[in-house]
């Protein structure tokens, strides 16, 4: 009997995946450990390791498919399994192993009803009655290609209708995965080009609509003096990069200053709960990487223990590995505070939307210099300076004005006295 390989918890919290694609077909042959698919969650790929040896046997999910966690995605024979019953069919009567009919027709039963969420929602956009349906995959099991070879014949078999059925509206009952999946009519002219949604997108767009849909978006912004800092960086730089090999980016010593200042401000590391708000004890800070097609957010554990340079070490690290697709399920988990560097593509003002499930989400913008008013014991006078904007968005359910103001008055503080006389990097 062939085993059933089920769709793996990749992390915490985490409910579904979808396979972006598959690395073995039917008949292919695979190791304990081979990789069979690349699986998406919280917006990364990660590969599904075969937990057997064996012979694939079907695949039971297509790409750019999304299911639960625990959903059997494909099935194998696995090696042994033929020994074993050949062992057992000598320790037996012939009359013990025989296979009663009702059984055999009870798991075929089992295997047709066995429906894909693609199956399911053909199904249910063209109001199919699976009963109906003679399945051409293994034990009878109805495949995509068996309804989409009816709906172009056009003979559909309908389901009976229902009396006196009240059914809620769609956008009422919809889960939120199939209302990001639901299609849209979009008038097209000639020259327009659709672009198919990858799995990187679709999850991206799910997880945007779940933060936008659950948490009430607030959003402030403080401007900073960093001429300080910028004359500390262009000081640093050069010897940096020849001693440790890496550049020094601004990203750093902002990332510093957040730190800095949810340790003062403890409240902005939390999250939401329903009955409860969560208080995280580790600042582990997520960082927004964008590629030209999708956004990726990998995570800086433990970021209140790390300098300057440690900071700036993991930054180089994670964005690399974003851009040359290393990036993992692991780098991906854990995050109670975000950071988007914004200002790296010339931004100036954004209202971030937060990363699901934390609190909040800090956007650094582009550093520009501005004629500033600034005080001096002889009276105003103007003034460049490098100034750049804080924007903050959080959520209202965990959240107030007041903490979030002295927590950017904090970080604002931290980064305007930021000079080569009292900060180290190391």
């Amino acid at each position: 009997m062939a085993t059933e390989i089920m769709m793996p918890q990749l992390g915490e919290s985490v409910t579904e995946g979808t396979i972006s694609r598959w690395l073995v077909k039917p008949g292919d042959k695979v190791n304990k450990y081979d990789p069979l698919a690349e699986v998406l969650t919280d917006k990364v790929n990660a590969e599904i390791p075969s937990s057997f040896s064996g012979t694939i046997q079907e695949l039971l999910v297509e790409e750019d498919e999304t299911v639960a966690v625990g959903h059997v995605i494909c099935t194998m024979n696995v090696e042994g399994e033929a020994v074993e019953a050949e062992t057992n069919d000598t320790s037996v009567s012939s009359a013990e192993t025989t296979e009663s009919p009702t059984e055999t027709q009870e798991q075929s039963t089992s295997a047709k009803k066995r429906y894909s969420p693609a199956v399911l929602r053909l199904a249910e956009e063209h109001d199919i009655d699976l009963t109906h349906v003679t399945g051409s995959g293994k034990g009878g099991r109805i495949t995509r290609k068996d309804l989409q070879a009816i709906i172009e014949g056009g003979d559909i078999p309908k389901a009976a209708p229902m009396t006196e059925q009240k059914t809620a509206p769609v956008h009422e009952t919809m889960p939120l995965t199939e209302k990001v999946q639901e299609p849209v009519q979009v008038p097209t002219v000639s020259g327009d080009v659709e672009i198919p949604v990858s799995g990187v997108r679709k999850a991206i767009a799910q997880n945007m609509v779940k933060s936008k849909h659950e948490a009430p978006h607030a959003w402030t912004m403080v401007e900073v003096d960093v001429t300080n800092l910028v004359q500390l960086r262009n000081q640093l730089k050069e010897g940096f990069k020849k001693k440790e090999g890496f550049n020094l980016t601004f990203l750093p010593f902002f990332i510093k200053a957040v730190v800095e200042a949810l340790k003062a401000y403890p409240q902005l590391n939390s999250m939401w709960a329903g009955d409860k708000i969560i208080q995280k004890k580790d600042i582990n800070i997520s960082l927004a990487v964008a590629t030209d097609d999708a956004l990726f957010v990998p995570v800086i554990k433990h970021a209140d223990e790390k300098t300057i340079k440690g900071l700036a070490r993991e930054v180089n690290e994670l964005a690399h590995k974003v851009r040359t697709g290393k990036v993992t399920s692991s780098d991906m988990q854990g995050g109670t505070f975000t950071v988007n560097n914004t200002g790296s593509f010339g931004s100036v003002l954004s209202t971030p939307i937060i990363n699901h499930p934390q609190a909040a989400i800090l956007s650094v913008e582009s550093i520009v210099k501005r004629p500033v008013v600034i005080e001096s014991e002889a009276g105003d006078m103007i003034a460049i300076r490098s100034m750049v904007n804080l924007c903050l968005s959080l959520d209202h359910r965990v959240l107030d004005g007041l903490i979030c103001g002295r927590f950017l008055a904090k970080v604002k503080n931290i980064l305007e006295n930021m000079t080569i006389e009292n900060t180290s990097i190391y």
